[in-house]
């Protein structure tokens, strides 16, 4: 009995746990084989029926030893390879994954308008004035349809009487007198299109009912509404009970301040996910039941206690249902026995940035009169209408891929809604939602005039891919959209980066049985995909060093003769540059170019701004 407790006792102590792979396992198992059966079996070889057992479980243990590193890999989001877990991971940092962005672009209606006599002064007649209604539609050449997003109130005026909208004489009478005008007034469109879905809802309660939207890219749920009336509100978190309503203005500052916040209950909530698999956006719902009378914050510990009453001896097994800590309505109210109408804005890109001039057409009017507006002069000032974009739309993306979003779950994942680090505000500006424009690019330094303000720098792209400045209704979006983070002491300053476009120009000789030509493209291409605006940010600098690397390593390059940078400005050959300039040689110190600070280097136009050369 002892000899069989000792001999226990050392096969245990030749057990190994730090074998990972199938090499290992087997060379394990055959020394443990060896050592422990080599008076049974004494043919261990692998065309023997011993190794073949052996290999088999080397061969499980790899399997598994496998599947466990790839599960524990899973947990991290900088490791993690399968789309689901990837997603799964930026949810639980609390980064909401987006989809494509629209672009915003100020619209300029003009409407012909007859005259009137007021003050003995002749003046576009305000009566036949219409209001030009949200959801009316104009196209650009492209075919890209903008959406009007607010009423344009044609005939509004300010408080000292004069109109909001300018206007200018367009047709006169025999006697020289006006008798039509030009009015103009501006409106801020978008590139999404608008939809609303219904959807039945049965009379059977269901905690946090989901549901899918028929469309993909979604930036914006306008409006929930069921058959009773009642509106649901889409907030951050379920247990987020209270939202912000804006509402015109109508104070005497109305000028200044257009809109107003109210902080109103919302009871009937939803939060919306979208994935980054599908593009598809899902609503999700309340807990609890819009029938119950709950009134408790908590639910009541009664209900979840064991049932002793009297004093019986005897008590029948029961359950404990933890599922009624959610039932209650803390987490907002789940529709029921009614029918949901989802309205909501979809579509977006890079390519909705279209340029100036570009949108010229109506696609669908949409505008109210007053009652005392004849039809004929309804149909009349209608049919003058007309459109212009004096600007172009900027604010359009593509959707961040799922190696984006992961880089911004990363930046964000320690923020806790709030602004404290320079880290947690470069997180919050990516993560502006897509209804209010997208930053390409940003870059934040302190404020040597206040130390307790920042800069923030922000670019933005057009639709040809190349760097613009971003639009005011962009910044001031950004601005609303930080100030519900930020600590109450700090100060955020949001400025324009500057651009600097440059250029580069090099030599090279080449092996005498290439072709140079071929030598000198596969060059230029190589340069082209480096200096692509994707791999630069606001203030990285220039590696010089790169360059070189990048040129004596194309095939059938002998030597690097040449190599030079220069700074474009203003307009060459048809090419339209930024007006920034820089001294090249005065920032380039050991073979690195240093970018300004609020600056961003560009290659605008590769194939007129990298010029090469063989010898």
């Amino acid at each position: 009995m002892a000899n069989k407790n000792k001999l226990k006792s050392i096969r245990e102590s030749q057990r190994s746990y730090l074998n990972r792979d199938f090499s290992s396992f087997r060379r394990s198992l055959t020394e443990y084989a060896r050592t422990f059966f080599s008076t049974k079996i004494s043919d261990f070889s692998e065309n023997g029926l011993a190794g073949m057992f052996i290999e088999i479980n080397a061969y499980v243990g790899d399997v598994m030893s496998y599947y466990i590193d790839h599960q524990f890999q899973e947990l991290d989001i900088t490791e993690a390879t399968e789309t689901k877990n990837i997603e799964r991971l930026i949810r639980s940092t609390g980064v909401k994954i987006k989809s494509a962005a629209p672009a915003v672009v100020n619209i300029e209606f003009y409407l012909e308008i007859p005259s009137t006599i007021v003050n003995g002064v002749y003046v576009p007649n305000v009566d036949l004035m219409p209001t030009i209604k949200e959801g009316t539609k104009v196209r650009s050449g492209g075919g890209v349809t903008f959406v009007l997003v607010d009423d344009v109130k044609m005939g509004e005026k300010k408080m000292n009487g004069n109109f909001f909208a300018s206007y200018s004489v367009m047709k006169k009478d025999s006697a020289g007198n006006p008798s039509s005008f030009s009015v103009m007034r501006t409106g801020i469109c978008v590139s999404s299109s608008v939809k609303s879905e219904s959807y039945t809802i049965p009379n059977t309660f269901k905690s946090f009912r989901s549901i899918t939207l028929s469309n993909s890219n979604v930036n914006e749920i306008i409006s929930v509404f069921d058959s009773e009336g009642n509106e649901y509100y889409e907030v951050e978190s379920l247990l987020q009970d209270t939202v912000f309503r804006r509402s015109p203005n109508t104070s005497m500052d109305r000028e200044e301040v257009d809109e107003s916040l109210q902080l109103i209950p919302a009871a009937r909530r939803f939060i919306s996910t979208t994935s980054n698999r599908t593009k598809k956006t899902a609503l999700r719902f309340g807990g609890g039941s819009s029938l119950s009378t709950d009134d408790d914050i908590m639910p009541d510990p009664s209900d979840l206690s064991l049932p002793l009453y009297g004093r019986r001896t005897t008590l029948s097994n029961f359950t404990i249902d933890p599922n009624k800590l959610l039932s209650t309505t803390t987490a907002g109210v789940a529709p029921q026995n009614t029918e949901l109408t989802i309205t909501y804005r979809y579509g977006g890109g890079l390519n909705h940035n279209v340029s100036e001039g570009s949108i010229r057409s109506v696609q669908t009017l949409v505008s109210k009169f007053r009652s005392s507006v004849s039809t004929s002069q309804r149909g009349s000032i209608r049919a003058s209408i007309e459109v212009i974009n004096r600007e172009p739309a900027k604010g359009g993306e593509n959707s961040p891929n799922i190696n984006e979003m992961r880089t911004i779950a990363l930046n964000s994942r320690n923020a806790q809604m709030r602004i404290v680090t320079k880290q947690d505000l470069i997180a919050r500006i990516y993560s502006m939602p897509n209804k209010f424009g997208r930053v390409f690019r940003c870059s934040v330094r302190s404020n040597p005039n206040n130390p307790m303000a920042s800069i923030v720098s922000i670019i933005s792209r057009d639709s040809e891919e190349k760097l613009s400045v971003s639009p005011d209704t962009l910044k001031e979006n950004l601005r609303v959209f930080l100030n519900e983070s930020r600590l109450i002491s700090d100060a955020i300053d949001i400025v324009d980066a500057s651009v600097v476009n440059l250029g580069v120009r090099f030599a090279v000789t080449t092996k005498p049985s290439a072709n140079s030509d071929l030598v000198v493209q596969k060059v230029n291409g190589n340069l082209k995909d480096y200096l692509s605006i994707e791999n630069f940010q606001i203030g990285q600098p220039l590696m010089m060093t790169d360059l070189v690397n990048i040129i004596i390593n194309t095939t059938d390059v002998v030597s690097l003769v040449e190599l030079s940078i220069f700074n474009r400005t203003g307009t060459i050959d048809g090419n339209i540059y930024s007006d920034t300039s820089m001294s090249i040689d005065e920032n380039t110190n050991m073979g690195v170019l240093n970018c300004p600070q609020g600056s961003i280097f560009e290659v605008r136009f590769p194939e007129d701004d990298i010029v090469g050369s063989a010898r």
